[in-house]
């Protein structure tokens, strides 16, 4: 069994429940070694003062804030103890929310809350569970964790309560600031809608997680597992876009006859298809205008 990464207290007013936190998540990124090509030599980092080739020992090496170009603040590790959070132990709960207000792009990363082994404190924490389970809410909690604050979401899975990290409101990015041609919502040709939507509707199903498996990661390791055995590997050749301008209708009429699932080198890239729609028009109405003046 895991061993919990942060104990301490859920706090919802005068109710303290002693909780463990557990990471809810399992990572399985295949991970590379950096070796010298042509030999099995391992390559390492070093921490390597600049302007000199001489390796820094950890503790010498200290952290610096850049206030200007080439100006820097020194911080030492006392001043960073004297503004830390603190070593509170309580994940206090100072808001509910309805879980639908909360935008995804605010999550972060998943934990499984469990009542301490022993502290008798396992009615109280089924009694927090099923009441937000019965009020739909979503408890809205900060705590400190590894000397850093966190903003979290505290909310029933099963029998579970689960902890959610969030963003703070600061750290997501406004899309207008970030994309430079941000598309406006602008006017959409109701007969393009309905059958987008038709499409929408022909795709829709149950969300079973099992079904959607990282096919990439599953091939890398095949590969690996080939090449161990003396197998030499070639690149297949794949099939390109041609870059024919398709007509929108066309695509979504064609995408829902086949079901909506079509393969990469049939589909349809919208904004080309846009485009081909704007200079159709175009050059129907410019043929109209030539017509008139003659």
């Amino acid at each position: 069994m895991a061993r919990p990464i942060w104990t301490g207290s859920l706090s919802f007013g005068l109710v303290n429940v002693p909780v463990g936190l557990y990471s809810a998540i399992e990572q399985k990124d295949i991970r590379f070694h950096q070796f010298q090509e042509g030999t099995k030599r391992r390559v390492h980092n070093q921490r390597v003062a600049e302007g000199t080739k001489k390796e820094v020992p950890y503790e010498k090496v200290v952290k610096g804030y850049e206030v200007g170009k080439n100006k820097w603040v020194m911080v030492e590790p006392e001043d960073l103890q004297a503004v830390e959070p603190g070593p509170s132990r309580t994940i206090e709960i100072e808001d509910f929310v309805a879980l639908e207000e909360i935008d995804p792009v605010y999550y972060e990363k998943p934990y499984y809350l469990a009542p301490t082994a022993k502290s008798g404190a396992e009615h109280s924490y089924q009694l927090l569970r099923a009441a937000m389970e019965r009020a739909d809410r979503v408890g809205i909690a900060r705590f400190v964790m590894r000397g850093k604050q966190y903003l979290a979401a505290v909310r029933p899975r099963g029998d579970v309560l689960v902890l959610e990290t969030l963003y703070f409101h600061d750290e997501v990015r406004d899309p207008a600031k970030v994309i430079a041609d941000l598309p406006g919502k602008g006017r959409t040709n109701q007969r393009e809608l309905d059958i987008a939507l038709q499409l929408i509707e022909s795709l829709t199903t149950d969300w079973k997680p099992e079904r959607y498996d990282d096919t990439y990661r599953e091939r890398v390791l095949d590969m690996i597992k080939r090449k161990g055995k003396g197998e030499e590997i070639e690149s297949p050749e794949r099939e390109r876009d041609s870059g024919e301008v398709v007509d929108l209708m066309e695509a979504l009429r064609e995408s829902l006859e086949r079901g909506g699932r079509t393969s990469p080198s049939r589909r349809a890239s919208t904004s080309r298809a846009k485009q081909s729609t704007r200079t159709s028009k175009s050059t129907r109405r410019t043929g109209t205008r030539r017509k008139k003046a003659s």
